[in-house]
């Protein structure tokens, strides 16, 4: 009923920018949050950005001062700027979402199927 569709990545040299987009469809009645993850070649997926619907972002350690989490509302679109780009940022990047999709719903989680992200050194 919700579908992510990531777009935006691929390959950058150290000390690039790419701007990640995450195109939301379907029925969606009430969003609770977002966020960016990111799982990189034999690591664990983790949590990169964090943008609660009514609260501040949050962001990894790693990333803080270079990963900005964003929202358009019009586009239906959620948004990963990247700047100053490492290699150990490479990373599949993943959009995730925890939405209502009617009022007598309970809240679940949408994941997209991820973009390739690869920061060459």
């Amino acid at each position: 009923q919700v579908q992510l569709v990531e777009s935006g990545g691929g390959l950058v040299q150290v000390g690039g920018t790419l701007r990640l987009s995450c195109a939301t469809s379907g029925s969606i009645f009430s969003i609770y949050t977002m966020a960016w993850y990111r799982q990189g070649p034999g690591k664990q997926r983790e949590l990169v950005a964090l943008l609660p619907s009514g609260g501040s972002t949050d962001y990894a350690d790693s990333v803080k001062g270079r990963f900005t989490i964003s929202r358009d509302n019009a586009k239906n679109t959620i948004y990963l700027q990247m700047n100053s780009l490492k290699p150990e940022d490479t990373a599949v990047y993943l959009c995730y979402v925890y939405v209502k999709t009617g009022f007598t719903d309970a809240p679940r989680s949408y994941w997209g199927q991820g973009t390739q992200v690869t920061v060459s050194s």
